[in-house]
């Protein structure tokens, strides 16, 4: 049987006017935004942050901190059924990529793709198989190769020829930090993505991650208040330019103050030794509506609808493909 899937790529500009998809998962950071009566006001205050941020960050010729202004799509994956399960498009993830526009050039340079990162099937591991599978327990514990059919799926669309013909580098996925590990600073610091720190033992996102062929790093770039997660393959330092990283610095640091403003809208700095914290009381909210716990619902909601319309009508073929498909470098 071949180990190669067919997939479909689709943008859809992220905008003051973006509404989401049918197929988009409505928990996914950029459509959560852009639900109800403030969704307007949601969805430009927000861009408003991502361009002011970007602006402090690349502040060299840029004297009025208003030369550039971050444009976002939203890039949904289907795993194109039609020839391998005789069905329709099965959504798959959806990521963003930015586009940094140069007012004063009038030239458009592509940036990261990745950014934030959304996944059917991540919502079934997290929020449905690991619930189910630590129901009962006295001691939490990881089902046995848990994450292994979602890397296989990431590794293949990100060695697929849709992926190639479509973006030049590798994504980068940048992630809150957890709340679970502490974090150490070191004295390695990088221009644009600042302080990096370290912690001693991965998170289990960090190993889900690692199923996905991607590595991490943490680092806290200037005028932040927490370090953000890096997930990439390569090299990150070496293999993005200064505006790529500050594209990617500044959409997800925009998220991550309007998500978890405990952590990066804390009134404080992240120090030496650092554990975050969601119960942290020191902090700012922004003016951008936002419902964590209807999020948190939403997530077990649509793991369950992965479960019933892709992972059991599909278990037999998932698992002679996932059993048969090959590794390969991202």
């Amino acid at each position: 049987m071949t180990t190669e899937l067919n997939f479909t790529i689709e943008r859809t500009r992220f905008d003051e006017d973006y509404r989401p998809a049918e197929n988009t998962r409505i928990t996914t950071n950029f459509a959560n935004l852009a639900r109800g009566e403030n969704r307007e006001e949601n969805l430009r205050n927000t861009l408003t942050m991502i361009n002011n941020r970007f602006n402090s960050l690349a502040h060299w010729d840029n004297p009025n901190g208003d030369r550039y202004a971050v444009e976002l799509d939203i890039v949904s994956v289907e795993l194109d059924a039609r020839a391998e399960l005789g069905g329709p498009g099965l959504p798959l993830i959806e990521v963003l990529q930015t586009k940094i526009l140069d007012r004063q050039t009038g030239k458009r340079i592509d940036g990261i793709v990745g950014n934030n990162f959304s996944s059917y099937v991540r919502d079934y591991d997290f929020s449905v198989l690991l619930r189910e599978h630590n129901r009962g327990r006295t001691k939490f514990s990881v089902p046995d190769n848990f994450g292994d059919l979602h890397g296989k799926l990431f590794r293949s669309f990100v060695n697929s020829e849709a992926y190639k013909s479509s973006f030049a580098k590798p994504p980068v996925i940048c992630l809150s930090v957890s709340n679970s590990r502490v974090y150490h600073r070191t004295e390695n610091q990088h221009p644009v993505l600042g302080h990096e720190y370290r912690q001693e033992e991965q998170s289990l996102t960090d190993r889900y991650f690692s199923r996905m062929g991607l590595q991490v790093r943490y680092f806290m770039p200037p005028n932040s208040v927490a370090p953000l997660a890096f997930y990439f393959s390569g090299d990150l330092l070496v293999d993005y330019t200064d505006l790529e990283l500050i594209g990617t610095i500044s959409v997800m640091d925009t998220f991550q103050k309007i998500y978890r403003p405990e952590i990066y809208n804390a009134n404080s700095v992240a120090g030496k030794c650092y554990q975050p914290s969601l119960e942290h009381k020191d902090y700012s909210v922004t003016r951008i509506v936002y419902d964590r716990e209807e999020r948190n619902r939403l997530a077990r909601e649509q793991g369950k609808l992965a479960e019933e319309s892709f992972l059991r009508p599909y278990r037999d073929f998932l698992e002679r493909w996932s059993a048969s498909y090959t590794f390969q470098l991202i």
